[in-house]
């Protein structure tokens, strides 16, 4: 069976096919150019997805060795993200599967990358505990099953790849800010700062909000407000601040590792390819005596694979749905596994 996946959610175009559970393509088209403009511009998304999706269908049937007509099911990320980029993707893939008469899967993208760790040649084993970490969203949840999720906790505020990009900013260290941040805080002592992590009435969830206005606050009382951060003070604020967001991470593991039962734990998001994490992670699912589950870099951010195989599990599993299935830009407005 040939399963085509479409990923179209924010500022990467992706399309992937996985034949009988093989990933046998992955193409994706990443658009640089809104780094100049500090971030991503949503117009502009849509209209780069619109130029590239035809011709990266093409090109990953190609490397696929298969024609259209082989694909047997479609899938496309249907939400949360940019409603303009989410359309371009979903619009299409519901076009595909009509025209020719195939089963249509749309699939929630944070489903997505919970199930990523599954395209490893090493699974995850059921039920296991996800972190989610992305430029969106934060979340820690329990994945029972192929259709049972059970979510212990989220951000109440900003997400920590969303206080990455902003904190990279007041350093004037640019966009993305993840990668910024982490090139920087390898140079720098963690240990230099200290910088506060939330405590919240429900033990699972995050908050980055509180933790980006006290790095703004330290940089205007030492600085000055509008006043360039010296070269050399960078990597020390970098490291201290990134030291901040995984311990708030890695507590609210700690606790789930201690009241829950689990076979596996598994990093998932974009933010899962910042290297000091992924440390911190391995050591927590050791002292645990667990087994730890973390995708390759290429399936960290935005890609087709996750929504192929997220998409052929929903409909190994019976799932059924109409071509009248709208797309959701907020997370909230769907529940998950399907």
């Amino acid at each position: 069976m040939n399963v085509l996946g479409i990923e179209s959610s924010c500022d990467e175009t992706s399309v992937a096919v996985i034949r009988d559970g093989k990933l046998t393509s992955n193409l994706i088209s990443s658009q640089d150019f809104h780094v100049k403009y500090g971030g991503v511009v949503p117009e502009l998304s849509s209209r780069a997805h619109l130029q590239i999706i035809i011709p990266l269908l093409k090109d990953s049937l190609v490397q696929a060795g298969i024609g259209l007509k082989d694909v047997d099911v479609v899938c496309a990320t249907a939400g949360p993200g940019l409603i303009g980029a989410l359309l371009v993707g979903l619009t299409f893939g519901k076009s595909l599967a009509y025209s020719l008469n195939k089963p249509f899967i749309p699939v929630n993208h944070i489903e997505g990358h919970i199930f990523s760790g599954f395209l490893m040649d090493e699974k995850p084993e059921f039920p296991y505990l996800a972190l989610v970490v992305s430029g969106g969203h934060t979340l820690l949840l329990i994945v029972k099953s192929d259709t049972e999720i059970i979510k212990l906790g989220t951000t109440v505020d900003d997400a920590a790849g969303e206080a990455f990009d902003k904190v990279a900013k007041m350093l004037g260290l640019g966009y993305p800010g993840g990668p910024k941040i982490q090139k920087a805080a390898s140079l720098g002592d963690p240990e230099k700062i200290h910088f506060p992590v939330a405590n919240l009435k429900n033990p699972y969830d995050f908050s980055f909000s509180g933790l980006k206005t006290a790095v703004l606050r330290y940089l205007q009382q030492t600085y000055g407000k509008d006043k360039a951060v010296p070269d050399g003070d960078m990597p020390d604020i970098a490291a201290s601040f990134q030291k901040a967001v995984i311990k708030a991470l890695m507590q609210n593991v700690e606790k789930a590792l201690k009241e829950y039962k689990v076979n596996s734990v598994s990093l998932v998001g974009g933010v899962a390819a910042n290297r000091a994490l992924r440390e911190a992670l391995a050591q927590v699912a050791s002292k645990y005596r667990k087994k730890l589950v973390i995708p390759d870099f290429v399936y960290c951010g935005d890609n087709a694979a996750m929504i192929a195989y997220r998409g052929s599990r929903l409909f190994a599993n019976g799932n059924k749905y109409s071509l009248d299935y709208n797309a959701f830009p907020g997370l909230s407005s769907k529940t998950f596994a399907g």
